[in-house]
């Protein structure tokens, strides 16, 4: 049976507020930090009665896993591959690795808001940043997953996606408000170009067949 008209501006609504909440979430998140957040202050950030918090998403904990879950805050699996998980399944291992590089650190620019929380992340400790981390720490694994356990090679994928994530999650948070590191531009396109230049170099050294 077709939804009536009234039921049509119920569901809009029931949207409508659903974001509303999901983006007071990052908004108190990158501008007061975790200790915060709380249901009431969400509430008022979005304008609306604290009540549906419950309603909509059953409490604070559950609201904050689905401002983790939207892609607005975090990249999707597809996001980091480019848009094209097909495309990009078929690319060698060097050019999965190097295009994995690219597309984190773009992804991480584009979210000014999502480097605010990452910043704020590494002062407070609790529960509400754990269920963050673990939303990323899941979406990293589900590419990992995806893309890469059919290479067989002598070296640990894992840990040297790690290390290059670390390095990009650092400098991305501290270009924030730091623009130089060793010389390096992080508010021009041309320094992150020599970053994503040496990402490159590293990964074919070690991907390299010996002599």
């Amino acid at each position: 049976m077709p939804k009536t008209p009234e039921k049509k501006i119920a569901a809009r609504d029931s949207q409508a507020t659903r974001a509303k909440l999901i983006q007071a979430v990052g908004a108190i998140l990158s501008e007061k930090g975790f200790t915060a957040l709380g249901v009431n202050a969400v509430a008022r950030k979005a304008g609306v009665d604290k009540v549906l918090i419950y309603r909509y998403f059953g409490g604070m904990e559950q609201l904050t896993e689905a401002f983790g879950r939207d892609s607005n805050f975090w990249p999707s699996v597809e996001e980091l591959a480019g848009g094209d998980a097909d495309a990009y399944a078929r690319l060698s291992l060097a050019e999965k690795l190097s295009q994995l590089a690219l597309n984190y650190a773009h992804a991480l620019r584009s979210r000014p808001l999502t480097l605010e929380i990452m910043a704020w992340e590494m002062v407070e400790r609790n529960h509400l940043t754990n269920e963050l981390e673990a939303i990323r720490e899941n979406t990293i694994m589900q590419f990992y997953q995806f893309f890469f356990t059919r290479h067989q090679v002598d070296l640990d994928l894992t840990a040297l996606t790690a290390v290059i994530g670390a390095a990009l999650s650092y400098l991305t948070t501290r270009a924030r408000h730091i623009d130089l590191f060793n010389g390096i531009d992080l508010a021009s396109d041309q320094g992150w170009q020599r970053l994503q230049a040496a990402i490159d170099t590293i990964i074919a050294g070690l991907l390299a067949e010996p002599a």
